[in-house]
């Protein structure tokens, strides 16, 4: 009863003051940087570079841009070698480490289309098509997922587990009486996912705005979909898709050193301008 009473009351000051116990005093002062795939999940394959390495590189990049120009903010890695991370566990280090934002890093890949290679006839004469697949290397450009608002439900554990420092220091105490099918306890974690998919959508706006106007790259879009990794981080997080491995020139962009260089500015300047943005003093 004790607990419903501090949910509830805490619940209508959170309705009154939007995103006011969020954003008290709320700094960055951690981002996990998370390459995508590694060991023997090499994700997408262009035609001489694997995903993993690819995302790898430019991560580890990202994190060197950020240690040298913002001290001041912790950058952990899921990986930083061709080892493979398992998805609970990449979001675990984010959460453990309470984490501020979730950075994780893909290449994009379109399958190969299915089109007629010719005809054939059966015995009794009909025309049968026979099929064959080519591969499709003309799509490009870059995009950025949230998690899909569809699947929230599933942040309740990684939210839970980061409640003691987003809303207050003692709150963790109280816990052990939630309520999942209480409408009066389950308002607060549904207020603090809207939080962070709304600073989640912020970021990912942030990034592919930059990459569309610092690098001209082909802007296919902010997307809210149920990806596993971002449906169990506790804090704001973004997967971002740096282009299309199956495109040639892609691929080559995403392999040269420029090319990683567009990206991780891209990025680190959005981080920058959201940071600037969000904090509170």
């Amino acid at each position: 009863m004790r607990l419903k009473k501090i949910v509830f009351l805490f619940a209508i000051s959170l309705f009154t003051s939007t995103q006011a116990a969020f954003s008290q005093g709320y700094k960055v002062k951690t981002i996990v940087i998370d390459a995508g795939h590694g060991g023997p999940k090499s994700g997408a394959a262009g035609s001489y570079s694997l995903e993993k390495n690819v995302a790898l590189k430019v991560a580890l990049k990202l994190g060197k841009k950020f240690e040298d120009e913002m001290p001041d903010v912790k950058i952990l890695y899921t990986r930083k070698t061709d080892i493979d991370v398992e998805f609970h566990k990449r979001a675990a280090l984010a959460n453990d480490n309470k984490a501020d934002i979730f950075i994780s890093i893909h290449c994009n890949s379109m399958p190969d289309r299915k089109v007629v290679t010719g005809y054939t006839k059966t015995k009794k004469g009909k025309k049968v098509a026979k099929y064959g697949y080519v591969k499709n290397t003309s799509t490009s450009g870059t995009e950025t997922f949230v998690a899909g608002s569809h699947r929230l439900n599933e942040q309740d554990a990684a939210i839970r587990e980061n409640a003691d420092i987003k809303l207050e220091k003692n709150y963790k105490e109280n816990y052990d009486g939630y309520d999942p099918n209480d409408p009066e306890t389950f308002i607060i974690l549904s207020l603090f996912k809207n939080t962070f998919r709304d600073k989640s959508l912020k970021l990912a706006r942030l990034i592919q705005n930059n990459y569309t106007e610092d690098s001209k790259r082909v802007n296919r879009g902010v997307k809210e979909q149920g990806l596993l990794i971002l449906q169990r981080c506790g804090m704001p997080a973004v997967l971002t898709e740096i282009g299309f491995i199956s495109n040639p020139n892609e691929e080559d962009y995403m392999n040269s050193a420029s090319g990683q260089d567009e990206i991780v500015n891209s990025i680190y300047n959005a981080v920058k301008t959201y940071k600037k943005e969000t904090e509170i003093n």
